[in-house]
């Protein structure tokens, strides 16, 4: 199949314009497969800076990337305009530090993490690798949102591994550095009956704040109100203190803020701004609110004289 060249010239204008490009599905703080948030994990987990293309927003580049590289899916990884491969590759190298050679930078840290399994735990896992069978491993990925997915690999002694109460886990790269100080368990309780990770490193869970609580918190600049309503919309009702938005570059702005800045999102009733909240959670920032009923209860609860819409 030939690619068109008006198609060809944009994504050689991309990677010249890139050292580092990963075309995938979705947006770095939001992939939309499993394989394009492990190879943001990969890259994220090296701290390299790197463009992206969301396949999903532009049909003819989903397509055409894969005829220039002839390389049928997707997520790719770019460096120097030449292909690395996909997420598979792009784990490994980062694995290996093959890709931090390749980008001249410091070789990944690989200190396995200090965990603690219990004996209940540990029984347990312990028959899951039996059960599994001759060359099999336990591996636990941590993704960025620090959701914990275990799962049984082939056993690899070149792996970050670290072992608590007879048991072995393997760990990539970034899972290890999330996973350092967890204790996993077993529970039958009202919880359920399976393995529960209490992970010291996770973010706090995005917390709600009321509009008079955050009316307090800002005029005492405790926290950072984030409306993330389109300019039309604040138009028609806005509070009457500081605030940022998302308005050209305001998101990349607030995204390089410390990852300990309070944070407080505002939309319409609540539902943009706790989706935002959990964005900015899950890139790290560990003091995130949510305004409850957003400017609607704001009007009701702090200032009669905002407007309803």
């Amino acid at each position: 199949m030939s690619l068109d060249p008006a198609l060809r010239s944009r994504i050689e204008s991309l990677l010249q314009s890139n050292r580092v490009v990963l075309f995938m599905k979705g947006q770095p703080t939001m992939p939309q497969c499993g394989f394009s948030a492990k190879a943001v994990g990969a890259l994220s987990a090296l701290g390299v800076d790197y463009a992206h293309v969301n396949v999903l927003a532009d049909q003819e580049i989903r397509e055409g990337i894969k005829v220039y590289g002839d390389w049928p899916t997707i997520p790719q990884l770019y460096i120097d305009g030449e292909l690395v491969g996909g997420s598979d590759i792009i784990e490994q190298m980062t694995n290996s530090g093959e890709l931090a050679t390749v980008l001249g930078l410091a070789a990944p840290d690989r200190t396995p993490p200090a965990i603690t399994i219990t004996p209940a735990a540990a029984e347990m896992l312990q028959n899951a690798v039996a059960d599994a069978g001759p060359g099999a491993a336990l591996a636990l990925s941590i993704n960025a949102q620090f959701q914990p997915n275990f799962q049984l690999a082939q056993f690899d002694a070149n792996a970050i591994a670290t072992e608590s109460n007879g048991v072995r886990v393997q760990f990539d790269i970034a899972s290890a550095r999330r996973a350092d100080g967890i204790t996993i368990d077993w529970v039958d309780d009202i919880r359920g009956k399976g393995l529960a990770i209490d992970n010291p490193n996770a973010p706090k869970p995005v917390q709600a704040l009321s509009p008079m609580d955050a009316d307090a918190k800002i005029r005492a600049s405790e926290v950072l109100l984030v409306d993330v309503r389109p300019a039309d919309e604040r138009s028609l009702a806005s509070v009457k203190l500081p605030f940022k938005t998302f308005d050209g570059a305001g998101r990349s702005e607030l995204e390089a803020l410390p990852k300990d800045t309070a944070l407080a999102f505002l939309c319409h009733h609540g539902g943009r701004s706790q989706q935002a909240a959990e964005e900015f959670r899950a890139l790290g920032f560990n003091n995130v609110y949510n305004v409850t009923g957003g400017i609607h209860a704001w009007a009701d609860d702090v200032d009669g004289t905002v407007g309803k819409y």
